[in-house]
């Protein structure tokens, strides 16, 4: 949803759905899904905007894995962008959350508090397996060649996501870190 930037910091209320293919989906997805004004006046709506989803079986962490277990991980890009991530028990905690606590409306960052790049992703993951992460990183230009430019641009650049509202609306996270999460999930 939001622009794909190494340095702006965007939160529930930032402005997004307008830069790229990715942004307009999500935007439209959004709008779909979005209640009749004379139904939203008597039920409560909630947008969760999740980041890189992470837990034990499947997601991310299926494509991740195994080159690293292998001790082939490494950065993509500079690995200076940052990497919005979440542990599945937190997204799902957040989807109970707003079910069971009527104040809670709105936008929600589904992300974890902890503001991490893609290079220290790397490094804790590989330190999570107890693997070595000396890979150099994945040129940007392989990532373009193999997911197209748009799409890369995702990965290259990121978006550092905060999920303000959330924690304001009082839920507190099992993994808010990204060193405990790895490890309940790769143990």
């Amino acid at each position: 949803y939001y622009r794909p930037s190494l340095t702006e910091e965007y939160d529930e209320d930032s402005a997004g759905g307008h830069s790229d293919f990715f942004s307009r989906l999500v935007r439209d997805w959004e709008r779909a899904a979005c209640l009749p004004p004379d139904v939203a006046r008597v039920v409560r709506q909630v947008v969760v905007r999740s980041g890189v989803v992470l837990g034990k079986d499947g997601g991310a962490m299926k494509l991740m894995v195994w080159p690293f277990w292998l001790g082939l991980g490494g950065a993509i890009g500079s690995g200076q962008q940052a990497m919005p991530w979440i542990h599945v028990d937190d997204l799902s905690g957040i989807l109970a959350h707003a079910l069971e606590n009527e104040r809670v409306l709105g936008v929600l960052n589904g992300v974890a508090p902890a503001q991490n790049t893609n290079g220290e992703f790397a490094r804790a993951l590989a330190q999570s397996l107890s693997r070595p992460s000396v890979m150099p990183p994945v040129p940007s230009f392989v990532l373009q060649t193999l997911l197209g430019a748009e799409r890369a641009v995702l990965l290259l650049e990121g978006q550092r996501v905060i999920p303000r509202r959330t924690l304001q609306t009082g839920y507190r996270y099992l993994y808010p870190e990204l060193q405990a999460a790895l490890k309940s999930i790769v143990s």
